[in-house]
């Protein structure tokens, strides 16, 4: 395994680019949508996470190496798909949050992955509007 953050983030997400082309089009899939900080284009990536009420909370993995975490930081704007339905909202950045804490308030599943893998883990939260 790669042995520097940059390294091992860019032989993830070589992995991850293929499995999410696939998985994207899931309809149970959990996807964020932010927009292209340089193309204005929108840019899907499949995730996990959980609803707790208006708010949808994920932990990324790579924090801010993170393309979809760049895009927040551009354009707070997203939407989010859960189970099938599109929801608008505001994402948040929380450095100051204890990401692997907020794992453990996440499917066991995707947190397994994110702690397997992750190398700069920050939290975000999403306050839904609908």
């Amino acid at each position: 395994m790669p042995s520097t953050p940059e390294s091992k983030y860019r032989t993830i997400t070589r992995f991850q680019r293929l499995l999410n082309s696939v998985t994207r089009h899931l309809p149970t899939q959990t996807v964020l949508e932010t927009t292209g900080r340089v193309s204005g284009l929108p840019r899907r990536t499949p995730l996990g996470g959980r609803r707790i009420g208006d708010t949808f909370w994920l932990v990324s993995e790579f924090g801010e190496l993170s393309h979809y975490v760049r895009n927040i930081k551009a354009n707070p704007e997203v939407r989010v798909r859960i189970m099938g339905r599109w929801h608008t909202g505001t994402a948040h950045l929380l450095p100051d949050d204890d990401p692997q804490a907020r794992l453990r308030t996440l499917p066991r599943f995707n947190s397994a992955a994110v702690k397997a893998v992750g190398a700069r883990l920050l939290t975000v939260r999403v306050d839904l509007r609908d």
